[in-house]
C-alpha cells in the first residue's frame, strides 16, 4: 500500500546532508516580524502624509480614523456590525468549502463527474456575484438565506477548481503502483488521492475566504439591517470617509487573521511537504 505522505518516504530513504544543512538553515531563519511592522508604519505614515498634502476635507487621516473607530465601539455599532458580517462570511465560507471539496474531488476523480459539473463551474466562474443578486432576490428573499448564498457561491467556486486541479495532479505512478500492490480504489482514495490534494485543497479554501470576504459589501446590498458592508454604504451616503476606512480596515484585519488561523492548520496538517520559507 502506498502512502503519499513522506513520513513513509523518510523511514526507507535517508535525507542527503545538504538538505538536512539547509532545513537547518531554514530552520534558524529570523521571523519577519519586524518587516511587518515595519511596512505597516511605512504605510500609515504615506496615507497621512497623501491625506495632508491634497487638502481635502472628505480625505481621512489616521487620527479622524481612529476617532471614528472610538466612537463606533463606544456607542456598540460596531461590534454589532462586525458580529453580522463575521456570521455571514463564516457560514456563507464553511458551507462552500464543505460543498466544494467534495465536487471538486468527483470532478478529479470521475471523469463523468468532470462532464457534469465543470460547465457548470466554468460559466458561474466568470459571472460577478454582485450580477447574481437580482436573480437571488427573486428566488430567495432578501432575508439572511440571500445574503449567505451569494457568499456561499464565490467560496465554493473558488475551492472546487483548486481541489479538482489538487486531484489531477496527483502523481500517477503512486495511483498505478498502488493497483499493481491490490490497493482497492478507496484505499488509494484516501492513502494517495487526498493527502497529495492537501497543499491545492487548502490554497483553494485561502482564496476561497478572501473571495467570501470580498463579496460581503455586496450580499448586504441585500437590505442588510447589520453589516460592515452596510455601515460602510450607510456612511457613503453621509460622506463620513473615516467610518467607510474603518470598515475597510476591519474587513481586512479580520481576512488577515483568518487567513493566518487557515496557514496554520495547513503548516499542520501538510508539514510533511518541503516549502520555501
Amino acid at each position: 500500500m502506498i502512502d503519499a505522505t513522506p513520513e513513509t518516504a523518510t523511514t526507507t530513504l535517508s535525507v542527503p546532508r545538504a538538505t538536512r544543512a539547509r532545513r537547518t538553515t531554514v530552520r534558524t531563519e529570523k521571523p519577519l516580524t519586524l518587516l511587518y511592522l515595519s511596512t505597516l508604519v511605512l504605510g500609515i505614515a504615506v496615507w497621512w502624509i497623501i491625506a495632508v498634502v491634497s487638502d481635502n476635507p472628505l480625505a481621512p487621516t489616521p487620527i479622524a480614523v481612529v476617532q471614528s473607530f472610538w466612537e463606533g465601539l463606544l456607542d456598540g455599532s460596531l461590534l454589532l456590525n462586525t458580529v453580522a458580517s463575521v456570521q455571514r462570511v463564516v457560514i456563507g465560507f464553511l458551507l462552500g468549502v464543505i460543498v466544494a471539496v467534495p465536487a471538486g474531488f468527483i470532478m478529479g476523480w470521475y471523469r463523468w463527474g468532470r462532464g457534469l459539473l465543470e460547465p457548470w463551474v466554468q460559466f458561474f466562474r466568470t459571472v460577478p456575484p454582485l450580477a447574481l443578486i437580482p436573480l437571488v432576490i427573486v428566488f430567495l428573499g432578501i432575508g439572511e438565506p440571500a445574503k449567505i448564498f451569494v457568499i456561499f457561491l464565490a467560496s465554493f467556486l473558488s475551492c472546487v477548481l483548486a481541489t479538482f486541479q489538487g486531484v489531477r495532479n496527483v502523481d500517477t505512478t503512486l495511483v498505478n503502483a498502488a493497483r499493481v500492490l491490490g490497493a482497492s480504489d478507496g484505499t488509494i482514495f484516501l492513502r494517495v488521492v487526498v493527502p497529495a490534494s492537501l497543499p491545492f485543497i487548502f490554497v483553494g479554501t485561502r482564496v476561497a475566504l478572501g473571495a467570501a470576504w470580498a463579496t460581503v459589501v455586496a450580499s448586504e446590498l441585500i437590505a442588510a439591517a447589520f453589516g460592515l458592508g452596510r455601515m460602510m454604504q450607510a456612511a457613503s451616503q453621509f460622506l463620513d470617509t473615516p467610518r467607510i476606512v474603518v470598515g475597510i480596515i476591519l474587513i481586512g484585519a479580520l481576512g488577515f487573521a483568518m487567513d493566518r488561523a487557515l496557514l496554520f492548520a495547513e503548516n499542520k496538517l501538510t508539514a510533511w511537504q518541503e516549502v520555501r520559507k
